[in-house]
């Protein structure tokens, strides 16, 4: 089952149709609202909006490990996760998609970032945080276009909700960053925990602030952007749903708790027994 995440920008296609409302209940708390069956053309989805149905969660205040253990507990395999972002290289412009191989937390630890912890130990490889094989599928369809697309960069992840100081643009730029955004961590990590291929699809909408010469970020400027971003993303989705190489199980799918339980199973805690068989199956 393919899952899809639409953050700023994204928080509807006018195609989707609706097929059922989704339980938010999972045993971090509820999902964000907005989780649904969705179709399009006979294709069928799973959908959350990353910050709620009306966008009413800040980036630290989305539950992301209600988020992922939902769609997991639903038999996703694979999400792809469409995000707006800023640039910190001239190449990357306003209205680009970019998908990322790598990132770096600059997050405050604000976030719930682990299914482990409470008596479950593990440790997961996020040396390749990215399903790159599936993001090869996704280059195949952006080929011919009418934006362009970057595939490989690195993404730099803030706590928000403000945009980035002049200097911490800099700093950024000093360590190769490419994008900047505010809500890929912790997901891509908690989809790598459950077991779960992750892709994602980022357009960007601004150019932060490093350089003056460029207008720097306004909320005005980012919704406008968003705007023109969301056809090019429902492009890109309308050829992935249906694509069964897209959504079936790779090696992804068994890098996650499955094999990085670092104790015992029987020595997980009652309570957590059936949390770690969601994750793990």
């Amino acid at each position: 089952m393919l899952g899809i995440i639409g953050g700023s920008g994204f928080e509807k296609f006018d195609e989707f149709e609706v097929v059922e409302l989704l339980n938010r209940e999972t045993p971090f708390g509820l999902a964000s609202s907005g989780f649904k069956k969705i179709s399009v053309n006979g294709k069928k989805a799973l959908f959350i909006s990353r910050h709620g149905q009306s966008h009413e969660h800040l980036p630290s205040e989305i539950n992301y490990r209600a988020n992922i253990y939902a769609m997991k507990k639903q038999g996703v395999t694979t999400i792809v996760s469409f995000s707006a972002i800023g640039s910190l290289q001239q190449q990357y412009k306003p209205g680009d998609l970019v998908v990322p191989f790598q990132y770096i937390d600059r997050t405050k630890s604000l976030r719930s970032h682990t299914f482990c912890g409470e008596g479950v130990v593990g440790h997961v490889s996020l040396a390749h945080p990215v399903s790159e094989k599936k993001a090869e599928i996704v280059k195949a369809i952006v080929e011919n276009a009418d934006f362009d697309s970057h595939f490989g960069q690195t993404y730099v992840c803030i706590e928000g909700p403000y945009f980035s100081t002049k200097a911490e643009s800099y700093s950024y730029r000093a360590m190769n960053a490419d994008v900047i955004g505010m809500t890929n961590f912790p997901e891509y990590a908690l989809a790598r925990e459950a077991g779960i291929s992750y892709v994602p699809c980022c357009f960007v909408t601004d150019y932060d602030c490093w350089d003056d010469s460029i207008a720097h970020v306004t909320v005005a400027e980012v919704l406008e952007v968003m705007r023109k971003n969301n056809s090019k993303a429902f492009f890109v989705l309308k050829h992935l749903m249906g694509n069964q190489q897209f959504v079936e199980k790779c090696e992804d799918n068994d890098q996650g708790l499955k094999t990085g339980l670092f104790m015992p199973p029987e020595l997980i805690p009652e309570n957590k027994k059936e949390i770690v068989k969601v994750l793990t199956n």
